[in-house]
């Protein structure tokens, strides 16, 4: 399973981040490093390091939970090899995508930094709400599950305002996009998934 694989190499770089065996400030994003000194690994390299165990446990759960969600369907819908080839650029594009607004935003500020596969993870969860718009979502405080179509355009209401916010230090316009990006990737793939889309929540 291709999740478990992400999940582990995630998991392994962090970790060594952790201790120092990596270089946890050359890994992450940094659009001044990126735009003027050319430093273009980084808008892939920071989706490997993380913040901290809590940071890194909950991105790597959402991702075990809802990553073998789209690779079963990309699986039914473009055949083993392909499906498996699909997930993993689509995991992979997304860390870059979800940072490309920030990217431009903070060009010019050597001092934003960017860490974490949320953007990516976001990505996945989002592709799997496409697949399965009614599945049952469980959000921080509220006991019972919100469906997918409900707690989608939440989620981007909530990153949209606390990116215009930027109260935080949390990278919500990389969430945004990233959800966006994991929605329309397989649509881009295979347009006639809409259809599905739309047979599954009835209309």
């Amino acid at each position: 399973m291709v999740t478990i694989v992400i999940i582990v190499i995630t998991a392994l770089v962090s970790y060594a981040s952790f201790k120092g065996v990596i270089n946890i400030k050359k890994m992450m994003f940094n659009a001044y490093a990126v735009w003027h000194r050319r430093q273009w690994y980084r808008v892939l390299s920071y989706g490997l390091v993380h913040g901290g165990w809590g940071h890194l446990i909950f991105n790597m759960l959402t991702l075990y939970f809802f990553g073998p969600v789209v690779e079963r369907y990309f699986a039914a819908e473009f055949g083993g090899t392909t499906g498996t080839v699909l997930f993993v650029v689509l995991y992979v594009s997304a860390i870059a995508v979800s940072t490309l607004g920030d990217l431009f935003k903070y060009r010019n500020d050597y001092y934003y930094n960017a860490l974490g596969a949320s953007g990516a993870v976001s990505a996945i969860l989002f592709a799997s709400i496409l697949f399965e718009p009614k599945m049952g979502i469980y959000i921080f405080m509220i006991p019972i599950p919100v469906p997918g179509y409900l707690f989608a355009p939440l989620y981007l209401l909530y990153c949209w305002y606390m990116a215009k916010r930027n109260m935080d230090n949390i990278g919500h316009s990389a969430h945004f996009w990233g959800a966006v990006y994991g929605f329309l990737f397989p649509l881009l793939c295979r347009p006639s998934i809409f259809t599905h889309f739309l047979s599954q929540l009835g209309i």
